[in-house]
């Protein structure tokens, strides 16, 4: 049985048909922007979804994610979807590895049954609960607190600024509660201050202050600035404070363990409580692969099963990859690839079958390594009975899969359509930009540059490593590898950039994806091309913003408007007034060089490169060339931009300062097999025009035309933190006791 898809045109799918086997592992490949992930994600994904809405109740699809209709004739054969992306994992600080697996619940039930002495049901044993939460830090672990010494300024009186809270600044409505009180002489420093005095201003008073308002007065009960501080900041939910005000907020507090759980988050009780000389905190913060060591020391026949489903659950977290994650680990820390792989272990423990299971890209992250372990568990959810399609460029994931449909040819708008569709083996004789760089041999550099200096990583100790000494070399590409959660990371964002703070950084933070946000304005480019259209025709530059006033005025500068269809589906529709045009008729007609600023935002990176002749412009526009983004258009919102666009164009806007020291964390995170020579080759440029490039990366062909390569492991976690490989690519392959060697050893055909 198949899934047929016929005319998908979403994004810039070209009335794409094809049939997707069923119960089979299919992977869409093809370069960035060519419709992978239109098709999988915008058409099949959301056409599952939709259709699974639709068997509710109105009212109950009003309170689900709304799903629009995808553009595409018919969809047939379709099954329930569940899709594991690379977002975040939802959740406050109370969330963690084990409550996002459910593993940590499997433990409570195990303590609430089998833990001396006795405390009470599972719930006892949550830091989420009321009844297993530390009275003092509400089940955080940690107290935030008033740092005095930064609040107040003791020098000054009240009068003077003395509180340096800018919302408790001189006539302000909080500082007015102190001068109205009649208890302080407001031009006393607080460093003259008697004893009372301090514990009236701190802590306060069974007082009333007069304060006047609209006219009148009211009675305000008096509140020491210490409990006015903790109910108005501390206790209020970080989620309700705007970016700018928890900016503020950090300022004036400390944060430190607290000292009645000492970090535990559990009452005294839960923390006595042991099962087999453990308790539950100091399993939870056990890594995966000591903690699995840990439960094969317990037993017992009254919890028998629960043990079971514990050792069951903790070796598919380790099969994954993730045996250095602890239970206790905040899931706000966890990286995309990370969040993917805590999902899929999830969701094979579920029992549901015939679903459909979407994944985007989830090796990222991965050592080579471990990808045989990733696709051991894409076989089981296959096996389990379920269709399986996964959006992936790196060839170990291509190689197990049952179907491969590989987009393309080219991204963009020479892109969007079926290239190929069949076998693995077919797939290499194909002569599609996939198939060709799937049979090539990987070539290792034998000419590596020499270094023109080197930095200094002197004695370092964080996280997993410990006094550690490595010189990393100046005017070459360096590759820092290593296995997942060996220390790559923390060596080179908390350690080497210790040392050079100037160096620039590409990481894997998101760039802006507000829907006003594209290409032109994130690069800064716009505002070259408003001021060129406001000198050319005389009129204000604001005119040609459309996100001020010359924004049509109908769909305010967004080209669609959003008709809200209250209980139903809202409906997104081009803007009537300026077909989709964002700007008013008025502004559309001035020109440069005979085109409107629409026509400019409508351009390809190509396109405005021909086009443009003033030098500022075609500096941004040359970076976003360089690294492959011609096809892009000035204008694509950037919510619209997969993962790999994103990177590449972080890397455009930071790559215009020739000899400086650039930082990378693993570049070629959505990156097709194409792409990554094309990013190779920006990088080469980086480091010729005397540049020093320093690359957290798996990539073996990142590695192999690397000029240096340094090797952390050989395990994660406690098992790793060390140096296993210092030279040039080609030492490597006579490396020992490195997983990278191993690796790069059978990618160019020697021995294993």
């Amino acid at each position: 049985m198949h899934i047929q898809i016929t005319g998908a045109r979403e994004n810039n799918l070209k009335d794409v048909s094809l049939r997707v086997p069923k119960h089979a592992i299919t992977v869409f490949t093809g370069v960035s922007g060519s419709g992978k992930s239109s098709l999988v994600f915008d058409t099949i994904a959301a056409e599952a979804q939709r259709q699974l809405g639709e068997t509710f109740s109105t009212f109950i699809r009003n309170l689900l994610p709304g799903q629009g209709q995808p553009d595409v004739d018919a969809i047939e054969n379709i099954s329930a979807a569940i899709v594991i992306d690379q977002k975040p994992l939802r959740g406050s600080s109370r969330s963690t590895v084990g409550t996002a697996t459910e593993i940590y619940s499997l433990l409570r039930l195990l303590f609430s049954r089998a833990g001396k002495p006795y405390v009470g049901y599972s719930n006892a044993f949550s830091f989420n609960d009321p009844a297993g939460m530390c009275p003092e830090c509400d089940g955080l672990g940690e107290a935030v607190r008033l740092d005095l010494d930064k609040f107040l300024d003791r020098s000054r009186s009240l009068n003077d600024g003395a509180l340096l809270h800018p919302q408790f600044a001189v006539n302000g409505w909080y500082w007015k509660t102190y001068a109205a009180s009649g208890l302080f002489d407001l031009d006393k420093p607080l460093a003259d201050y008697s004893e009372q005095e301090w514990q009236v201003l701190l802590h306060g008073t069974d007082a009333k202050v007069a304060l006047a308002w609209q006219g009148g007065e009211i009675n305000s009960a008096y509140e020491g600035l210490v409990e006015k501080f903790t109910r108005l900041f501390i206790k209020k939910d970080a989620g309700e404070m705007s970016e700018r005000n928890r900016a503020v907020f950090q300022r004036f507090v400390t944060t430190a363990t607290c000292e009645l759980c000492d970090g535990g988050r559990l009452t005294r009780a839960a923390l006595e409580c042991e099962v087999g000389g453990y308790t539950i905190v100091q399993l939870a913060a056990m890594e995966a692969t000591d903690l699995a060591v840990a439960l094969e020391e317990l037993s017992g026949d009254s919890v028998a099963p629960v043990l079971d489903s514990l050792r069951d659950r903790v070796r598919r977290l380790i099969g994954i990859g993730l045996g250095y994650l602890s239970l206790d680990r905040p899931t706000g820390t966890l990286s995309g690839g990370e969040a993917q792989r805590v999902k899929m272990v999830r969701h094979l423990n579920s029992s549901l079958t015939d679903m459909i299971y979407v994944l985007d890209e989830p090796s990222v992250g991965l050592h080579p390594r471990d990808v045989q372990r990733l696709n051991d568990l894409l076989f089981q959810l296959r096996d389990k009975g379920n269709t399986v399609l996964v959006v992936e460029h790196d060839p170990d994931v291509i190689a197990v899969a049952d179907h491969v449909v590989d987009m393309g040819p080219h991204a963009g708008a020479r892109g969007g359509e079926v290239v190929f569709e069949g076998s693995v083996a077919e797939l290499c004789t194909a002569p599609t930009l996939t198939g060709t760089h799937m049979r090539q041999q990987l070539p290792l550099k034998t000419d590596p540059r020499t270094r023109t200096g080197t930095i200094t990583v002197e004695d370092f100790s964080s996280h997993n490593i410990s006094g550690l000494t490595v010189d990393v070399p100046t005017g070459v590409l360096t590759v820092v590898t290593g296995v997942a959660g060996s220390g790559k990371s923390t060596l080179v964002n908390d350690g080497f950039l210790a040392v050079c703070p100037d160096a620039i950084t590409i990481d894997q933070t998101a760039v802006a994806t507000s829907i006003r946000s594209t290409p032109a304005t994130y690069t800064g480019m716009m505002d070259e091309i408003r001021k060129l259209f406001a000198r050319t025709n005389k009129v204000s530059a604001s005119l040609f913003s459309f996100n001020s006033a010359g924004a049509c005025p109908n769909c305010q500068g967004l080209g669609v408007v959003y008709t809200d269809l209250a209980f139903l589906e809202g409906l997104k529709s081009t803007c009537e007034e300026c077909q989709g045009r964002r700007f008013t008729p008025e502004v559309l007609g001035n020109t440069v060089r005979g085109a409107s600023i629409a026509d400019v935002l409508a351009m390809t990176t190509a396109e405005a490169l021909e086009f443009f002749t003033e030098a500022k412009i075609v500096r941004v526009l040359r970076a976003l060339d360089d690294v492959g983004l011609d096809y892009l258009t000035l204008g694509q919102p950037l919510s619209t931009l997969s993962g790999g666009e994103c990177q590449r164009i972080k890397l455009a806007t930071r790559s215009h300062r020739e000899g400086a020291t650039y930082v990378m964390d693993e570049p070629t995170t959505g990156l097709h097999m194409s792409d990554v020579a094309h990013l190779l080759g920006v990088l080469d440029r980086l480091v010729d025009a005397g540049g020093t490039v320093v690359v957290i990366e798996h990539n073996l062909d990142v590695i192999a035309r690397a000029d240096w390569v340094i090797d952390l492991g050989p395990e994660a976690g406690a098992h790793g933190g060390r140096v296993v490989f210092e030279g040039v690519p080609g030492e490597l392959l006579e490396a020992t006791g490195s997983h990278t060697a191993d690796a790069m050893r059978r990618s160019v055909g020697g021995a294993t």
